[in-house]
């Protein structure tokens, strides 16, 4: 849809939102829209090798737009919640790391978009907020899963109750963020960052993901013994051989997702 920009080049997918009269703000048909994004990167991650989340004119995402029929039924919006939610699960759930790159703006849902990515770079003049409470609204997006994962649970708790404006110094104080760079600075340092993750061993990067992801519901017993599958499937890679054959011949190895 004209409101989603996916590019591609070398194995960088960028999606880019692209609604800048609004912040970027997204709409019921661009959250349906998102959510099938995600599953058509998902079925080939030998050509798709990292994913780069963005938006457009100056802004990451101001959240929601306000479409929401306050006089609706309550069934109606459960709908249109499944929606975002359907996005948001289908973005963690990618197998290839992604990159929120954030410049501007990141409040609401579109804070819960950033930070459901894999690693969070923002421009220094970037600005987040868990806006949700001023709007008297709980939190969504999966930022009641994400925020206690991130920070310790009562920081979380004052983000999401407070729900202030945040600079991006402050959010990487908060722990939030990978990294703050200058805004000129945001699209070369994301694209080196894209590029390395691109040119990396793609289905050892994905069983690396599902590991962190499933950490915090795994004991240590069951993480090891995860590890150890993951890492019985690497060692079956033509990647891993190549690998080992480069650092024996003093090369780069070439990773083909094999």
């Amino acid at each position: 849809m004209d409101t989603i920009q996916v590019e591609r080049d070398a194995g960088i997918v960028t999606v880019t939102l692209d609604k800048p009269a609004k912040k970027n703000a997204v709409d019921p048909a661009q959250w349906v829209a998102l959510a099938e994004t995600w599953a058509e990167i998902a079925r080939d991650p030998r050509r798709d090798r990292v994913v780069v989340v963005t938006g457009a004119g100056g802004d990451f995402c101001s959240g929601a737009d306000l479409w929401l029929d306050m006089g609706a039924e309550p069934p109606h919006q459960l709908t249109a919640m499944r929606d975002v939610a359907r996005a948001m699960q289908g973005l963690h759930d990618l197998p290839q790391p992604t990159i929120a790159k954030v410049p501007g703006v990141a409040a609401g849902a579109g804070c819960s978009l950033a930070l459901g990515c894999d690693l969070v770079v923002a421009g220094e003049s970037a600005r987040f907020s868990m806006i949700f409470a001023k709007r008297g609204l709980a939190l969504d997006g999966g930022a009641s899963w994400l925020l206690p994962r991130l920070i310790p649970l009562h920081k979380a708790k004052e983000l999401a109750f407070f729900a202030d404006i945040l600079s991006a110094r402050e959010a990487d104080g908060f722990g939030l963020l990978n990294r703050v760079v200058p805004d000129a600075e945001l699209d070369d340092f994301v694209h080196e960052w894209a590029e390395r993750l691109a040119t990396g061993p793609p289905i050892a990067n994905a069983l690396t993901k599902r590991l962190l992801n499933d950490s915090h519901s795994r004991s240590l017993h069951e993480a090891l013994e995860a590890e150890a599958m993951a890492q019985a499937v690497t060692l079956g890679t033509k990647d891993t051989a190549d690998a080992f054959a480069a650092f024996v011949e003093k090369r780069a190895p070439v990773f083909r997702g094999r």
